[in-house]
């Protein structure tokens, strides 16, 4: 366990914003596809998760994307860049869907998960919560950044988190307009280049006594 605990730290120490990628490099398949189920895996309320994420790999469609993204270069120049959307409804329909496959891949009935949609149903759909769906389904979403840049951290590849996008835009130019889902954030992955000048200032944070409390 002390090996794991030390490779967590070194990892989070490592990582920072990349703002300079090398544009030689790419992920493998193999290390992608840890990621991608890092993200798959990742914590949910309810379980439901609410979100869709969209690898984009089509240059022309990135440099647009860069457009109405302040113009950064990890848009175009990341080995991989992945779009993060999050639900901006709930309805019935989505509920039974998520309570069905429950059912389906445990091998039970779905008529005793009855309580379970009425308790999910009650709470995002027919009480206070349903109004602010979509702001739950943003928190959600970002429980997924959080797995899939710890992860990219412990293979020792590079991210860069971005919210510095024209959502609207975004949605427009990946077809989300008029979908069940929304932009919200995006991550840059790939691998630093030796002159990004950011990679070696020290990372400022809070001492523990400010920022955590025992009651």
């Amino acid at each position: 366990m002390e090996n794991v605990n030390s490779e967590i730290l070194k990892a989070l120490n490592w990582r920072y914003a990349t703002k300079a990628f090398d544009t030689n490099k790419k992920i493998s398949n193999e290390d992608w596809s840890v990621i991608t189920e890092s993200i798959r895996l990742a914590a949910s309320s309810f379980g439901l998760q609410p979100w869709k994420f969209i690898l984009v790999e089509n240059k022309d469609l990135r440099a647009q994307l860069r457009e109405v993204s302040w113009g950064q270069a990890q848009v175009t120049d990341s080995s991989h860049y992945l779009v993060l959307a999050s639900l901006n409804k709930m309805d019935e329909a989505y509920v039974e869907k998520f309570v069905s496959s429950i059912a389906e891949q445990r091998g039970v009935e779905r008529e005793g998960l009855n309580a379970y949609y009425e308790v999910i149903k009650g709470n995002l759909i027919d009480g206070p919560r349903s109004k602010t769906i979509e702001s739950w389904a943003q928190r959600q979403t970002y429980i997924a950044m959080g797995n899939a840049m710890l992860t990219a951290a412990l293979q020792q590849i590079d991210t860069c988190a971005l919210e510095g996008f024209d959502p609207s835009a975004y949605d427009k130019l990946l077809g989300l307009e008029g979908t069940d889902y929304n932009a919200v954030a995006a991550i840059a992955f790939g691998y630093r280049t030796a002159d990004d000048k950011y990679q070696d200032l020290k990372k400022v944070r809070f001492e523990n006594n400010e920022i955590f409390e025992t009651r």
